[in-house]
């Protein structure tokens, strides 16, 4: 499986997006300040996800997310979560460039 998620930082309540083939090992990765993209900023919480059969569709997912339309989605699909937790909302960064197929994620 493919998974598609959205971290959101219980520092400064940003988000975060990214992709990865094993999510349970890449959130512990984010948690343990491993990823040089939101090691500055944890701790993550964990607060959307989707998951895929095939890469292709997730890498679009996740490329789709970190746009303009895709952040409006995802506003309005988390509406509930975000006036529970309405702590300011900051913009969605993308995954880190270090990102590889070699590593497991």
């Amino acid at each position: 499986m493919y998974y598609v998620y959205v971290l959101r930082s219980e520092s400064d309540s940003g988000f975060y997006i990214g992709f990865s083939t094993n999510l349970r090992a890449r959130l512990r990765q984010h948690q343990n300040g491993e990823s040089f993209a939101t090691s500055h900023r944890g701790p993550w919480k964990l607060i959307y996800y989707e998951a895929y059969t095939e890469r292709e569709d997730a890498e679009g997912r996740e490329k789709f997310l970190t746009s303009g339309a895709g952040r409006r989605f995802l506003r309005a699909q988390l509406r509930y979560y975000l006036e529970k937790f309405p702590a300011r909302v900051k913009g969605f960064a993308s995954r880190d460039s270090s990102h590889d197929e070699a590593k497991p994620h």
